[in-house]
């Protein structure tokens, strides 16, 4: 994003600007900082209301079978006791209430002196806590009943890989909004001034950048991984129940095809109605069909990210896209994991290159179409990729000529896999560490492979079989890449990081993009790591690591 709020392309011109930021919704002021505050009455019976039903068929499950059955009601041996067990029920729903009560009265939140705490618990007492400037993310979830209340959940994901995750439950919707953007605001680094203390932070403007259709999303379902097997697994069963004359085959298809509905459901309701959009507070992702979720993820904050393209969506185009965010590694869900660290479920191309722009402001190219094109299909030195040596081909003997690097001023593009095909970028910042792994074959035939660490998530960067002095090369040059990338980002508030030294950011202000990085000077950024054969020889090492 350039100064004056317009997005740019991969290496193109900015192309349209943003609109005028939106006033605060109604009630903008906020509360004095530091004073704690409820979250809504209604909170732990939209949390709990399965124990509410769960108590009613307890105690009306034999009074609806009777009443079917036209029975009576209550027998004559039962009507002498009818009296203790509505008083029983009754006093079972009345603590239910009262824990609903009690829970609602002591969970407390305050957003103050650069955290905000959430407060749980009667009985056992809990205190949770985020640092506003270690904030990777922030959703706004509605399960279908808090929908139907107009009510929302508000999750802080920080650094620790999920296990610290700040949830308010739950928040009318508009103040959940002004919260996130308050949050958002003073996370970024933008200073309200004293007369602006007291108000809520105008929630950021966004501009549309992509949404997918729902015939894509079901036609890349129907022609996913998972469904070839099943197919494969059908035509199997058919030929062997033809041969065998035994149709006990077809049972084995049941569990397969009950399996593959559920993850169809799952994949289509949490992919249904994805739409993407860019505002200065960050990357904006909305989707869900029951279960409605909407994402802000910081710039920035994207550790890793990954584009893969499977061999039946390749005649359509069709790509997937999913990062590594500290925070969302470790989920109580699976399926919640797999939606939340997609960054498009399915999209061509352009798609591609838009959402990239988004994650990677700066490219680190001046030819950004070629070098992220040779990553997706390119062969050989396309895009000025380092593949595997011709002589350990027969390691990989369809992907070899696939398995490769390039490095560009912000970034490491990893690319592998001839028919399941991958590319994985790495900003140079959020480099962890790093290590060469060497097994006998490898050594045998000259090559390495390099792994570079980062926060949980799908992506795993690995070059594989780089030739060894090449992988020890690189393995040099990205450290020192990695070193002064992280020298360049001083502070954790994005917004500051690209503000002119001693200027503070104007309050509200959209001066640059939150989290964008300048480019590196090419007189301080190392050569690209092309070294030849001849390059004088290193000791092999297996396992040798850089923190």
């Amino acid at each position: 994003m350039t100064a004056d709020g317009r997005i740019p392309g991969p290496g193109g011109p900015a192309n349209a600007p943003l609109p005028a930021s939106s006033p605060p919704p109604a009630g903008g002021q906020l509360a004095p900082d530091g004073e704690w505050l409820r979250v809504h009455p209604a909170s732990p019976f939209v949390r709990g209301w399965l124990a509410l039903v769960a108590i009613g068929f307890f105690f009306g499950r034999d009074i609806f079978e009777r009443s079917l059955q036209g029975r009576p009601v209550f027998e004559e041996e039962l009507a002498g006791r009818a009296p203790f067990l509505l008083a029983g029920g009754g006093t079972v729903l009345l603590l239910t209430v009262l824990g609903f009560v009690l829970t609602w009265y002591f969970t407390k939140y305050q957003v103050s002196g650069g955290y905000v705490r959430v407060n749980t618990g009667f009985l056992f007492r809990q205190q949770r806590q985020a640092r506003l400037d270690r904030v990777q993310a922030i959703d706004i979830v509605q399960p279908l009943l808090a929908r139907i209340f107009g009510l929302a959940e508000l999750r802080f994901e920080v650094a620790d890989a999920g296990e610290s995750a700040v949830r308010l439950a739950y928040l009318k919707i508009d103040e959940a909004r002004q919260l996130r953007a308050t949050i958002l605001a003073r996370a970024a680094g933008v200073d309200l001034g004293p007369e602006g203390a007291g108000e809520a932070a105008p929630e950021a403007p966004e501009l549309p950048v992509l949404a997918v259709p729902p015939s894509r999303l079901v036609g890349s379902l129907l022609l996913s991984e998972q469904s070839f097997f099943v197919a494969l697994g059908a035509v199997v069963s058919v030929v062997l129940s033809a041969v065998t004359d035994n149709q006990g085959f077809y049972l084995y298809l049941i569990p397969a095809a009950l399996g593959l509905a559920a993850s169809y459901w799952n994949l289509f309701n949490k992919g249904y109605n994805f739409t993407a959009a860019i505002s200065p507070d960050g990357i904006r992702l909305r989707y869900g069909l029951l279960d409605t979720q909407a994402q802000t993820l910081p710039p920035g904050r994207i550790q890793a990210l990954k584009i893969t393209q499977p061999p039946l969506w390749r005649r359509f185009g069709w790509y997937r896209m999913q990062v590594n965010v500290a925070g969302y590694g470790l989920v109580e869900n699976a399926g919640e994991g797999t939606s939340r660290t997609t960054l498009l479920p399915v999209g061509k191309l352009g798609d591609v290159m838009g959402m990239l722009a988004l994650v990677l402001p700066d490219p680190g190219t001046d030819q950004p179409a070629a070098v992220f094109g040779a990553g997706l299909t390119g062969l050989d030195s396309d895009g000025g990729f380092v593949t595997t040596p011709r002589r350990a081909r027969l390691l990989a003997p369809l992907g070899w000529r696939r398995n490769g690097f390039t490095a560009t001023g912000t970034a490491l593009l990893i690319r592998s896999g001839r028919w399941w095909r991958e590319l994985v970028v790495v900003p140079h910042q959020r480099t962890q560490s790093m290590a060469l792994h060497q097994g006998p074959l490898a050594r045998r035939f000259g090559v390495a492979d390099l792994v570079l660490h980062t926060t949980a998530g799908p992506v795993t960067p690995r070059l594989a079989q780089a030739d060894s002095h090449e992988a020890l090369a690189l393995f040099d040059a990205q450290s020192a890449r990695a070193r002064l990338a992280r020298k360049r980002q001083t502070t954790e508030q994005w917004l500051r990081q690209v503000a002119p030294a001693g200027i503070e950011p104007e309050p509200g202000a959209v001066e640059a993009e939150p989290g964008a990085v300048e480019p590196v000077p090419a007189a301080a950024e190392p050569a690209p790591v092309v070294q030849p054969a001849e390059s004088p020889a290193h000791d092999q090492q297996e396992g040798r690591q850089h923190g």
